[in-house]
């Protein structure tokens, strides 16, 4: 890497000859792909704006100028270039890079970025602090991979031209997130066909007026106006950045450094908001990713050479719940024509493709909009429709007030699936599903679950589908379960009844959800450890509502009680315990096991639970 190896700040970028650019993207790009194939990660995403990194880094005087990325796994080529080339190997490892951009690891890194659709917002905030301090800094925010349809990034569009900024928006279109983008938004994208005349006299026009002082703040949104209205009358065609007074550029070649280096040098001293509209390739630059972008969205380890991904024999494993969920969605659509499955943007993730492909018409991708996602479905299910709703747990966070104002309070049947519930691993603090229990409990009307197993995911989606059950909430981790054998006949299981695995005199373990695997196997050791120790084991199954028998059973056998789950311990399951034995006059010691009052960083998910204590031997040790 001739070129690149000489790079360990933006500044040594800025050093070279715009003709060596396109070197810098080669060099980039191989990097990056020589990096992922040992070390998983995201590699489609990163691959499709390594000329628009590159070019970044080139023209703003970056950290002093912000640039604000819109979801994270874009980043990698920002990350290699700012500093952390030698260190990328640790990328998503333990105490290794972090898996998205933060400023917390870098000054380069400027906003937290693992969820999609808050980079307009958060850009606006920092351009408007910037004019009120008298700060000469400009602000550049990329959003792409489908994360236009967000309604936050709406929310700051429509912000943009109210409050006086000079922010830069540009727009990555690829016409993708992780699966193929859907909606309005897509379809207008894939439309906008800007006149290429009217923009090479845009250009002209505007370095002339700004150098008579024709774009000062108060002649620029009159001017916007004119030029919105011969835009139209050209191109014939209306476009909502400029219905917005957002001055809009494009659409451009994302993969010509040169162009983008041109285009961003007019761009950056032009006053008010702007957006920069990209034409690029998810992938590009490496042909097995270009071909199936969804796949090489994160495709595990890889030859280079062959583009073989490296998958591991699964023969006779488990399956991951997400495939039980799909595969039981759709026999259970088949039988009941009221059931219907969305999904905000994951079908592929989620497995909601496997119901997609038999019944397209009763499956609704609506891109990334996990507010609307919810609300959505509560319309259904106003209209006598079962919604299935599939979202990953820590994205649910972003429908809070949809669940409880559109769902709860009328009480629909609305089946919320939470995937990748608890600790999820690589991803970190902006992905693990901590929070879904001790948020969602406080709602009432609220039934919330988690399955054992793959055997107990299936008669919760079946129990869920039932008649009266209202709200309904299924939380389940990502990954393999626990019974190769899955596919059990579906039966109905009593709303708030746990069970009793294993009988025992001394204390009592309860647990939730799969959890309880990993304490059932430190149950088992420690009384061979410890003889004459004899433990109590109940899957609770109900965090809403809680097996009342069961916890008056466990409350006037057992002075000592542990309980394990997978989230976070403040205003989770073991405080829902503690709540009821408290309040029905239980004087029992409760030590609760679970995700403490921190944000938990990333690493592999066996990692993660020894660091928190929820393995096998930190449960070990509270038994002990």
């Amino acid at each position: 890497m001739p070129l690149l190896g000489k790079i360990k700040f933006p500044a040594d970028l800025r050093r070279l000859d715009e003709g060596q650019l396109p070197e810098v993207c080669d060099e980039l790009r191989r990097d990056i792909v020589d990096e992922l194939s040992v070390n998983p990660g995201h590699l489609a995403s990163s691959l499709g704006v390594v000329e628009l990194t590159v070019a970044l880094h080139y023209v703003y005087d970056t950290p002093h100028d912000r640039i604000v990325w819109d979801v994270g796994h874009q980043a990698y080529g920002h990350k290699i270039l700012t500093g952390r080339r030698e260190t990328f190997y640790t990328n998503r490892k333990l105490h290794g890079i972090m898996p998205f951009p933060s400023p917390k690891e870098s000054d380069y890194d400027t906003f937290v970025c693992g969820h999609a659709s808050n980079s307009i917002s958060a850009a606006l905030g920092m351009a408007v602090a910037a004019k009120s301090k008298g700060e000469s800094r400009h602000v550049v925010a990329v959003i792409g991979d489908g994360a236009m349809s967000g309604g936050l990034a709406f929310e700051g569009l429509n912000n943009a031209s109210q409050y006086p900024n000079d922010m830069l928006i540009i727009l990555n279109d690829n016409n993708m997130s992780i699966d193929r983008s859907v909606g309005g938004m897509k379809q207008y994208l894939l439309g906008l066909n800007t006149n290429k005349t009217y923009n090479a006299m845009r250009f002209k026009v505007s370095k002339w007026m700004h150098s008579k002082g024709y774009l000062e703040e108060d002649r620029r949104k009159g001017l916007i106006r004119l030029s919105n209205a011969v835009k139209s009358a050209i191109s014939h065609q209306q476009n909502i950045f400029e219905g917005l007074n957002i001055r809009y550029f494009g659409p451009f070649d994302g993969h010509n450094v040169k162009e983008l280096v041109r285009i961003l040098k007019q761009l950056r001293g032009m006053k008010g908001p702007k957006l920069l509209h990209l034409h690029t390739v998810k992938g590009k630059g490496y042909e097995p990713a270009e071909k199936s972008a969804t796949i090489w969205h994160a495709p595990g380890k890889f030859d280079v050479d062959t583009g073989q991904r490296i998958v591991n024999d699964t023969t006779g494993q488990p399956p991951k719940f997400q495939d039980v969920f799909g595969e039981t969605l759709l026999e259970l659509a088949r039988r009941n024509p009221r059931i219907v499955g969305v999904t905000p943007a994951m079908p592929t993730g989620c497995s909601m493709n496997i119901m997609m492909e038999e019944l397209p018409d009763r499956t609704f991708d609506v891109g990334i909009a996990e507010g609307h996602a919810v609300t959505f479905s509560g319309g259904m299910a106003k209209e006598g429709l079962l919604p299935f709703c599939n979202i990953y747990s820590a994205f649910a966070q972003r429908s809070y007030d949809n669940i409880i104002h559109d769902v709860a309070i009328l009480n629909l049947p609305v089946v919320i699936c939470l995937d990748r519930a608890g600790l999820v691993g690589e991803d970190g603090p902006t992905h693990h599903g901590a929070f879904d229990i001790a948020s969602l409990r406080a709602v009432p009307n609220m039934t919330i679950c988690s399955p054992y197993d793959e055997h107990e995911l299936r008669r919760m989606m079946f129990t869920a589908q039932t008649e009266g059950k209202g709200p309904f909430v299924i939380r389940y981790p990502r990954g393999n379960g626990y019974i190769a054998d899955w596919h059990c006949p579906l039966q109905e299981i009593e709303v708030g009844t746990g069970r009793r695995l294993k009988d025992g005199n001394d204390m009592a373990v309860l647990t939730l959800g799969p959890i309880g695997h990993l304490a059932a196997e430190a149950i088992d050791e420690v009384e061979k450890e410890c003889q004459g120790r004899s433990i109590a084991h109940y899957d609770m199954r109900f965090v809403k509502p809680l097996d009342g028998n069961l916890l008056d059973e466990i409350g006037q056998r057992f002075k000592r009680i542990v309980t394990v789950e997978d989230g976070v311990r403040n205003g989770g399951f073991g405080s829902a315990v503690l709540e009821w034995l408290s309040e029905h006059g239980y004087a029992t010691t409760v030590t609760r096991l679970g995700l403490p009052d921190r944000f938990v960083e990333h690493g592999k998910v066996s990692e993660l639970q020894h660091i928190v204590g929820i393995d096998k031997e930190g449960i070990k040790k509270s038994l002990k």
